[in-house]
């Protein structure tokens, strides 16, 4: 494809004097001359130009004032600029420089000059085209990266929760349904939605302690003693460890994937930050009554206090081998009364007023009478796949 040279001056003679001079370069390059500034500019928002030449003294648009426009214009900032001025124009000649003109030509222009002016600046353009296209290849391949590792985490995320669920075996899809139901409760309340996503993922996590809890204690059939309680209400603070603490093996992970990256320094990620907020505090009580810590109203983290409804909505409306399912005006009243005690009376509006788009989730991931997943209990990867189509509907 040919390179287009645009000309403009106000002297007719001028512009016949390129015609003449450049006829021989016709097999390499297209062009068009112009006497007025306007006009080549409406030409240049309306077809490719690769080098505009153009004088400094013009009487409707000085080339300085071309100049400037065409470097404010997002669409021509990045055309070649050659202005041609007189000897003696030395203030213009800074003034041009200073407005990132490509080069500068003395009148006359002599046409040797001119051409080698051109074939300069197509050549600096032709290298300025290609860094610009390594570039953005450069740059898709980083969001790839960045995509891929984005969806490595989430899954990894997703499955932590769902080991730490697995232990208990009348749970179904809790993590997925709490998870849903926090991001749609952080919406209704207007929260940030980069806030609202990752809430989203850190939910999932709100339990993860149970890992550590003993068997005898997680999975008892009966009542609790008030020892054994105890030793269950840890599972905040054990979750929080989980979250918290860098391992050993992390510590080797380092030395051996980062060796040679000198100052690489281990930033957290935001998700897991937020998971451990809600590990430790979504069984606080607005009243303080709470554990682990016997936090109080806004004391109690606000990502804490809006997973401690979803998680009891769902405990509510769940089949366990100790209670069945409760109806939906029983749940709600329950919810209500705990207001200002239990939860956060603004949390308690946010869920009430999204009521409608949180019964559509417990649908779509209900428990059939016997506590099952509707979904499938044994299938992770078909709660994987809805998880990952609710989380794709969030992104759009």
């Amino acid at each position: 494809m040919k390179n287009h040279i645009a000309f403009v001056d106000d002297e007719q003679n001028v512009l016949d004097s390129y015609g003449r001079g450049l006829r021989s370069y016709s097999e390499n390059w297209t062009m068009s001359f112009h006497r007025c500034p306007k006009q080549v500019l409406e030409f240049m928002h309306q077809h490719q130009v690769d080098v505009l030449v153009s004088d400094v003294r013009m009487p409707v648009m000085s080339g300085i004032e071309l100049l400037r426009k065409v470097r404010a214009s997002d669409a021509l900032n990045a055309t070649p600029v050659i202005i041609v001025m007189g000897e003696s124009d030395r203030a213009l000649k800074r003034e041009a420089l200073d407005l990132d003109a490509s080069d500068l030509l003395s009148k006359p222009a002599d046409i040797e000059d001119l051409v080698a002016r051109i074939r300069n600046v197509l050549r600096m353009k032709d290298y300025r085209d290609r860094l610009l296209a390594c570039n953005e290849q450069l740059e898709q391949r980083v969001q790839e990266r960045s995509a891929q590792l984005v969806a490595a985490r989430n899954d990894l995320l997703w499955r932590l929760g769902k080991a730490a669920e697995l232990r208990d075996e009348d749970t179904g899809n809790h993590v997925v349904r709490v998870a849903c139901y926090s991001r749609i409760v952080a919406i209704q309340m207007g929260l940030d939605e980069t806030f609202a996503n990752n809430l989203f993922l850190a939910a999932p996590l709100h339990d993860v302690g149970k890992i550590g809890v003993a068997d005898h204690i997680l999975l008892k059939p009966g009542k609790l003693s008030n020892d054994e309680m105890a030793l269950m209400q840890r599972h905040c603070e054990i979750g929080v460890s989980i979250l918290s603490d860098k391992t050993r093996l992390a510590e080797l992970a380092e030395q051996i994937c980062l060796t040679g990256d000198a100052g690489t320094t281990r930033h957290d990620c935001p998700v897991l930050s937020l998971a451990r907020i809600v590990a430790g505090s979504h069984h606080e009580r607005f009243d303080g009554s709470g554990y682990p810590y016997g936090l109080r109203g806004t004391d109690i983290p606000l990502a804490g206090r809006i997973v401690a409804i979803a998680d009891v909505f769902d405990a509510l409306r769940s089949t366990r081998p100790y209670k069945p399912a409760f109806d939906l005006e029983k749940t709600l009243g329950i919810l209500t009364s705990g207001s200002g005690s239990h939860f956060d009376p603004e949390v308690v509006n946010a869920f009430i007023e999204a009521l409608d788009e949180i019964l559509k989730v417990e649908e779509e991931l209900k428990e059939s009478g016997d506590g099952a997943s509707k979904i499938g209990s044994s299938s992770f990867l078909q709660t994987s796949q809805m998880v990952d189509s609710l989380y794709d509907q969030m992104a759009s």
